[in-house]
């Protein structure tokens, strides 16, 4: 999915012809669910968009689009400070990683019993943002930070699910990294890589921004 001037999207994909489907009007909005969550969204306008995400996933599926992030969909209230909103991201606006944690892990899992699983790419935990330049697990006690021009708090860190063990290029699936990360990284009862991200400042961050320890 490629954004577009105006907040459309073109979506393309292997085998099939490029759709651009632009923003839909509020006419109505339908129940979707994100994991737990229920929240209201709008349906893509036209059915072509529709019949082309269906004949791709070979499932029967319907494009939704979030016409108010401001407000439709709150922060985990137990992690969340007041107004703090997430689209259809899995908890969080953004997620953070590290290029030196991703090492260390791949260290440890050499040294395991699935070793023949590794090295893992970053992609393996699908972040927003990966820093390079620090020391392996730093990111565990940041509290606030700055990429370029924007601010962020740093809320809680990322607990792992089975998707992480699934090769993104050829969907087969593995052990790891969680069999490694329950044996050097359950904390708070999660297995744990990365940090969620929370804005406090809007801007535009690009590959390369300085990346600020604030907190």
């Amino acid at each position: 999915a490629e954004l577009l001037p105006g907040g459309g999207v073109r979506l393309s994909a292997p085998g099939t012809d490029p759709l651009t489907v632009p923003v839909p009007r509020t006419v109505g909005t339908v129940p979707v669910e994100i994991f737990r969550d229920k929240v209201e969204a709008v349906l893509a306008e036209d059915d072509t968009a529709h019949a082309w995400c269906s004949a791709y996933l070979g499932a029967d599926v319907r494009l939704a689009f979030m016409d108010d992030p401001g407000t439709r969909r709150p922060v985990d209230p137990e992690y969340a400070l007041p107004g703090e909103t997430v689209s259809f991201a899995d908890g969080y606006p953004l997620l953070l990683t590290t290029t030196a944690s991703l090492d260390a892990l791949n260290s440890l899992i050499a040294q395991g019993d699935h070793a023949q699983e590794g090295p893992l790419p970053m992609n393996r935990f699908r972040p927003n943002v990966v820093v390079s330049g620090t020391a392996a697990w730093a990111e565990d006690d940041w509290s606030r930070i700055a990429i370029g021009e924007v601010t962020f708090r740093v809320p809680k860190k990322c607990g792992r699910c089975v998707v992480t063990t699934t090769d993104q290029a050829t969907a087969e699936r593995g052990r790891e990294p969680l069999h490694t990360l329950g044996r050097h990284r359950r904390l708070d009862g999660k297995l744990v890589f990365g940090q969620n991200l929370v804005p406090l400042s809007r801007g535009t961050i690009r590959v390369g921004d300085p990346v600020t320890i604030l907190d």
